[in-house]
């Protein structure tokens, strides 16, 4: 920003009714958080070493512990008070590589394909059997279970390319992945393929959870690549009675006990307050996690780096949550407001970064329905702050692993960035490093840092 822009702005907030929260001088503090934020950030060299060298984090994996270690010992050379909070995490393991072939007139084709977390395998055995196409549950819940039995259900509804938030997109699709297999199960289906959740034509496949209830009967369920969607789709139309075999491994062993990494700076004058800055730690077993949610991760420690390095000394006690098994069952999020409840802790603010790596455009803002409207009101007195930096604020959810704690009638916020490329990597081989922007991360931080700046130096009432 040239001097003559900022003085204007500067300008502005001093002949408003901003200048009684002294926003001029927050004004400054911000730039200085940017400023270091984007000069001596250290976030992007952490997120290299979560991505590249420790890799695909599941809860209960090696990996996941190993990621516990490392950013523990982080947190613990910033100077923080560090330590570990159990919980209790599902365990899925995928076991040896999918192989999913398309038997047509055509010949046989492999699919691009992987197992969806908490599905059932094979057994390492090959199961075939004609498929039938469905685009919803709907679909499925209207048609004779005779049509269903001893097939593999096809879902095939693609995520809308209209929805400019492409999370809407996601919303609107994933309940396919989430609940699709079971429902097919229930009807006689012997497996379930699912268009994989991207709006992006590629061969390359993305996992995600699905969940199957108590005592219901669990089936194979994989996700296959959009192209192969596509070609499956258009073979289906020409040939109605072509097969798909499936040979796969993975399945679900004993729960087991793993660890929220939690690192704090105790307020000087309300350390009974509580403002949570965090991501979840935890991450598909392909790829490097990056994006989701190493990003988020690295962000919120460098958040408690970079007010250190200022010499901030918080009002508030600040805590960095790096949260465990969001991805599967949300273990760590749970836990971490069962201990804040019991302990009679209350959190008056908790933000989260789960929305990948990329260009910050906007803080979205949730809370109990009972106390939200005036919380929101009072953070729009900041709005202007973060308007040199492309920055605005909306109504929205906030986070998964911070959504426990909205019973305590805190404010709960997520950052949100450019959605647009988020699911081109979302639980795929390459969410590594190479797809996050070292600059782009970096400016996440600092609006993560200015936000907990503002919320611990006048507090939500």
């Amino acid at each position: 920003m040239n001097n003559k822009i900022w003085f204007l702005f500067l300008f502005t907030i001093i002949s408003s009714p901003f200048f009684a929260q002294n926003l001029e001088e927050d004004a400054l503090y911000i730039k200085d958080i940017y400023d270091y934020s984007l000069k001596a950030s250290s976030c992007y060299e952490w997120l290299d070493h979560l991505s590249e060298e420790i890799g695909g984090r599941l809860a209960g994996s090696s990996a996941s512990f190993e990621a516990i270690d490392y950013t523990k010992g982080l947190m613990t050379e910033l100077g923080l008070n560090t330590y570990v909070q159990e919980c209790l995490v599902p365990r899925w393991v995928r076991g040896a590589a999918e192989e999913v072939f398309l038997h047509s007139s055509e010949g046989i084709v492999k699919l691009n394909a992987l197992s969806l977390g908490n599905s059932e395998g094979t057994g390492g055995r090959t199961i075939m059997a004609n498929v039938i196409e469905l685009h919803s549950l709907e679909e499925l819940e209207n048609i004779d279970p005779i049509e269903i039995a001893g097939k593999i259900v096809f879902f095939n509804r693609p995520m809308d390319p209209t929805k400019i938030n492409t999370f809407h997109a996601y919303g609107g699709a994933v309940d396919q992945r989430g609940v699709g297999p079971m429902k097919s199960g229930e009807k006689g289906a012997i497996a379930c393929l699912v268009r994989s959740m991207t709006t992006r034509l590629d061969d390359i496949p993305h996992t995600g959870s699905t969940y199957f209830a108590e005592g219901d009967k669990k089936i194979p369920a994989i996700a296959i690549s959009t192209n192969d969607a596509e070609k499956l789709s258009r073979l289906l139309k020409e040939s109605p009675n072509l097969e798909v075999s499936i040979k796969s491994h993975c399945g679900m062993i004993s729960d087991t006990i793993s660890y929220n990494v939690v690192g704090e700076i105790k307020g000087s004058e309300f350390p009974n307050e509580y403002i949570v800055v965090g991501g979840h730690l935890d991450s598909w077993d392909v790829g490097g996690g990056a994006h989701d949610d190493g990003s988020g991760c690295v962000q919120s420690i460098q958040v408690m780096k970079t007010l250190l390095a200022l010499g901030y000394q918080p009002k508030r006690t600040i805590r960095c949550v790096m949260f465990m098994n969001e991805e599967n069952g949300l273990g760590g999020g749970r836990a971490y407001a069962d201990s804040a409840n019991a302990k009679k802790e209350f959190h008056m603010a908790a933000l989260e970064s789960d929305s990948g790596g990329f260009t910050p455009r906007a803080f979205s803002f949730d809370a109990d329905k009972t106390v939200f409207t005036p919380k929101y009101q009072q953070v729009q007195d900041w709005l202007k702050l973060f308007e040199p930096y492309g920055v605005t604020f909306m109504k929205g959810g906030s986070g998964a692993d911070i959504n426990p704690l909205k019973t305590q009638k805190g404010l709960l916020i997520g950052l949100r960035p450019d959605s647009q490329r988020y699911f081109d990597f979302h639980h795929t081989a390459i969410d590594r490093i190479e797809a996050v922007n070292q600059r782009e991360l970096e400016l996440g931080a600092a609006a993560m840092t200015s936000l907990i700046y503002l919320l611990d130096k006048y507090g939500i009432e």
